[in-house]
């Protein structure tokens, strides 16, 4: 029987040789502000319900999100809110069958990313 040689190669990419590509940056992000998002929902669940329960209760939930840190929070998730939604959108246009070569699919992430911010900035100043 004839020997085989074994050629000495990753099997998959390595951390040192892998350069991170736009499109797998931005998916990643995707599900970064998708559960980031559940986490806001959460503290805006917690001021309503403490807004139903009693005066002094509320205004302690009312004082954390009035705070540099409830404004942080709820900017960061006004941020992932759209960043989540363009995202949205550019995966039903990849579900379609557009848009799949990959520059197209590179300017579309740069699309969501600079978009997010811009709409974000817009709705901050429009509220």
């Amino acid at each position: 029987m004839a020997e085989t040689k074994q050629v000495e190669r990753p099997l998959s990419p390595h951390i040192q040789i892998y350069r991170p590509q736009l499109t797998s940056i931005t998916s990643i992000l995707t599900r970064i502000t998708g559960n980031a998002l559940i986490v806001a929902a959460i503290l805006v669940v917690w001021w309503l319900l403490a807004a139903a329960v009693s005066d002094a209760y509320f205004a302690t939930a009312n004082a954390v999100m009035t705070s540099w840190f409830g404004d942080l929070v709820m900017t960061l998730s006004l941020l992932g809110i759209w960043y989540h939604y363009l995202a949205g959108l550019r995966h039903l246009y990849f579900d379609a069958g557009h848009g799949l070569d990959i520059e197209t699919a590179e300017k579309l992430g740069i699309a969501c990313l600079v978009g997010s911010v811009v709409l974000t900035v817009i709705t901050i100043l429009i509220v």
